[in-house]
């Protein structure tokens, strides 16, 4: 039987983080779909679009990756695919109340997905996407937290 999980977020923009997470999913599961999610509460950079390209620029030759956009709720989209695992990603325990809450949330609303919870490797566990964004646009290199491919898109977006 083969096990698919879905791996949802904002990803504005990706980072070495989300990647490592995908990685680390990959080890435990046949199948890992990232989920790029549009979120109305965020006031995201990129669109929708932009980060699923991005997403995809970053796990080309992941053969095991697939890469989609949704809106609406993670256990609709995981419903509609017959997919009862969620992978999400914890970098410090700041994250932990907030992800707990969510998981408790999907749980009571669809009792049959189960959350599994993945930690980055240490040297990543502080990057978060918002803290790259507000330090690109200061200035600062941040080809530490990012690919290339993304450092230059963040740029490009960032200067127009």
């Amino acid at each position: 039987m083969s096990r698919t999980a879905i791996y949802p977020g904002s990803f504005d923009p990706v980072t070495f983080g989300h990647i490592d997470v995908i990685k680390r999913a990959t080890r435990i599961f046949d199948k890992i779909i990232v989920a790029v999610a549009e979120d109305a509460n965020k006031k995201a950079l990129f669109t929708l679009d932009e980060r699923r390209d991005m997403m995809i620029d970053v796990t080309q030759g992941m053969e095991n990756v697939s890469v989609e956009t949704f809106n609406g709720l993670v256990i609709d989209f995981a419903h509609k695919r017959n997919i009862n695992v969620l992978v999400r990603g914890l970098r410090m325990t700041s994250d932990f109340d907030y992800e707990l809450q969510m998981a408790l949330t999907n749980r009571r609303l669809a009792q049959d997905i189960e959350t599994v919870f993945l930690m980055p490797s240490e040297g990543y566990s502080f990057l978060s996407s918002s803290l790259i964004k507000q330090s690109a646009s200061l200035g600062a290199d941040v080809s530490t937290f990012v690919p290339s491919v993304i450092e230059a898109r963040l740029k490009d977006k960032l200067n127009s």
